[in-house]
């Protein structure tokens, strides 16, 4: 008792809300991912057992090769009494949050034939309440969601029912403002936001396809009745010639400022960018707006002028830490290069000192690239910033380090901002993080951060444009055309001949940070080999983590990865407390609410068609046992990693043994069958 009160004085002094639902897809609207719930616990996690399992009928209904093309990335909402959350087709599904049964079903019917630029995809749903409209009216309490073919639709939260009030019957087409090269160019991916009355709604756009690619504007409608309120192009056109700097990463809300936060992108293309000369503002940084009117607050820029990829994809987390100077409200925005910016919620301005360092220089022809790039002085890199050859390593002795090394020695590889190149440059981390769309959390009383990362390097290539034509990339690299840019791209992660990233593993972990401190507190390697190896052998190795975490005021993380568990760490130590098996990975944000006295943690279960995974259709919930349950020998003995290969072992060995028994009852029968001839 005297723990709890301590936490909700906390929680009061730092003006944190203490709900106990998990109501935006950040967990609040500063997305913190953190639950002021207690009733699970370091002590008690290990003896956590399944709650339910809900399968959203897709890996059935859907053909194989769309299937191939999904990400089941959402994270569900706790809200009106339900778990609401989204499948990579647009489906919305409310679930009884204490059973799993649907309770209802929204079909947008969205086209299989679309082939978006991002796979199939929906991070998750908002909510937000009217509260002009009488209690009890339709739609006055709606989910909005956005689609592959870019519609933003509101849904009625109690019944999942179209709001008629809204748009046109409940939806709004959103006009991409030029015509596509083909229909998934242009797609939303991630949950919309919500503030003073108004939706706002960003954007995911091709990448690396032309330079004239369509603008990434973000757009804000009334959210009652759909009418535009505003639009915001992130890149500022003056003098330069790109198309977007998109939003397709998640927004944060600061409802008592009336300020709406977006972390961009970088402008098209990615990796070459001679015809837009100078930083291009407002690319590449951390965008402050006021959510009614769309006016430009602040902005802050994190790259300048980006050829490496190096967007802003996590979610701006709002908090309110302490520093020397007393509490301060502010952004923390993680970035792909393993980077922490945290930035004084108001001005925008730099807590503790941000440095212009020099960087590489010498890019591609035609290319001006900026001196200098900014390195936050406070808050160490998350990873390492550069791949040497002490950092190769292979899982075989002898096997493929070579191939490594010489990939290595023929790159260009002068560390963080190495220009791309037409010999090839090694870019670590990885165009893919770092910190990628899971974000970070923060836990508002012990001012940490947590966050995971990947640590895995990509080699990008340009390509002359009299080579490009008709230029056939080998398998496992990514092809951009960069249309109106002097090069073409090819981009592929630097792997040794066996299939494994060319650094020693961990290929993934959590971070925590404490962030007044400037101190990293641990590392902790996430996730096994075991879903992506032969025979299912699980390497502690570590998996590439685009997702993120959950932590709880019971001393708790939650993460998934990309082999098929769900996992829980003790947050003060990093030490992992627990495993949960999972239908296929959970390449998702885990998050936790309580309902009828119980506490649930929840993950999406659908794999990641990008990474390779087993593809599936499952939401799975897990709680503590209720009087009489307890965890099945088999979950115990076989649902672990390994498990199932030490299985497979023991049938290859009964097996061998039921052939070799087979053998020798022959060879006797017919060994007594000769004697008896004799």
């Amino acid at each position: 008792m005297r723990s709890l009160f301590r936490l909700l004085a906390a929680l009061l002094l730092l003006g944190v809300q203490p709900a106990l639902a998990w109501e935006y897809w950040g967990g609040d609207r500063g997305g913190t991912r953190f639950s002021p719930l207690t009733q699970i616990t370091s002590d008690n996690v290990g003896t956590l057992v399944r709650g339910w399992e809900f399968r959203t009928g897709d890996l059935d209904a859907r053909p194989p090769d769309v299937m191939k093309r999904t990400k089941f990335e959402v994270t569900p909402l706790f809200v009106e009494g339900s778990l609401i959350f989204c499948t990579p087709f647009n489906e919305v599904i409310a679930l009884d949050p204490g059973t799993g049964a649907q309770k209802w079903r929204f079909d947008p019917q969205i086209s299989m034939k679309q082939r978006p630029a991002n796979r199939f995809v929906c991070r998750g749903v908002a909510h937000w309440t009217d509260d002009r409209a009488a209690e009890g009216a339709a739609c006055k309490s709606r989910i909005f969601t956005g689609t592959n073919d870019t519609r933003l639709i509101a849904l009625d939260a109690r019944t999942g029912r179209p709001c008629a009030d809204f748009g046109n019957g409940g939806e709004i087409k959103i006009d991409a403002g030029m015509k596509l090269e083909w229909p998934g160019e242009f797609q939303i991916t991630s949950a919309p936001v919500t503030g003073r009355g108004v939706v706002v709604v960003g954007s995911a756009i091709g990448d690396n396809r032309r330079v004239d690619a369509p603008l990434g504007a973000v757009r804000a409608f009334d959210a009652r009745t759909g009418q535009p309120r505003w639009s915001f192009d992130p890149l500022v056109h003056n003098g330069i010639e790109a198309g977007h700097s998109n939003v397709w990463a998640p927004m944060s809300v600061d409802e008592e400022r009336g300020l709406v936060f977006l972390p961009t992108t970088s402008p098209s293309p990615d990796f070459w960018g001679g015809k837009r000369v100078g930083n291009d503002e407002h690319a590449n940084s951390v965008v402050a707006l006021r959510i009614e009117t769309g006016e430009l607050a602040w902005a802050f820029q994190t790259v300048h002028h980006d050829v490496w990829d190096y967007d802003l994809p996590a979610q701006p987390t709002l908090a309110r830490i302490d520093t020397a100077n007393g509490m301060r409200d502010v952004v923390i925005q993680p970035t792909k290069q393993g980077f922490v910016f945290v930035l004084d919620r108001d001005t925008g301005k730099p807590v503790w000192p941000v440095e212009e360092r020099a960087v590489p220089q010498n890019g591609a022809e035609g290319e001006k690239l900026s001196p200098t790039q900014p390195f936050p002085t406070h808050v160490p890199p998350l990873l390492t910033q550069r791949m040497t050859a002490d950092d190769i390593g292979s899982m075989l002795p002898g096997v493929g380090s070579s191939a490594c090394e010489r990939l290595l020695a023929q790159s260009r590889n002068e560390g963080l901002y190495t220009p791309p190149s037409t010999q090839g440059t090694i870019v670590y981390p990885m165009t893919g993080g770092g910190v990628n769309w899971g974000s970070a959390a923060f836990d508002p009383v012990n001012q940490i951060m947590f966050a995971n990362v990947s640590h895995a390097a990509h080699v990008i290539t340009l390509i002359p444009r009299d080579q490009a034509k008709g230029f056939n990339p080998p398998p496992g690299h990514d092809f951009g055309q960069q249309e109106g840019a002097p090069f073409a791209m090819s981009r592929a992660l630097a792997m040794t001949p066996v299939g494994t990233p060319c650094n020693k593993p961990p290929w993934g972990e959590t971070v925590a940070v404490d962030l007044k401190a400037g101190k990293i507190l641990w590392h902790s390697s996430v996730g096994t080999s075991e879903d992506v190896a032969p025979l299912g052998i699980a390497l502690n190795t570590g998996t590439p983590l685009v997702n993120g975490v959950a932590i709880t005021a019971g001393g708790v993380l939650f993460t998934g990865a990309m082999d098929a568990y769900l996992r829980a760490f003790d947050v003060k130590s990093g030490k992992q407390l627990w495993l949960g098996r999972l239908p296929v990975p959970g390449v998702a944000n885990p998050m936790t609410y309580l309902w009828n006295g119980e506490q649930y943690v929840v993950i999406g279960a659908g794999g990641h068609s990008e990474a390779g995974t087993t593809i599936g259709d499952s939401v799975v919930a897990f709680r503590l046992p209720r009087q009489g349950e307890s965890a099945s020998l088999w979950t115990r003995l076989i649902d672990r990693p390994g498990g199932r290969f030490v299985l497979k072992v023991i049938e290859a060995v009964l097996l061998l043994i039921a052939l070799s028994a087979l053998v020798a009852l022959l060879w006797r029968r017919r060994h007594a069958r000769r004697s008896r001839s004799a």
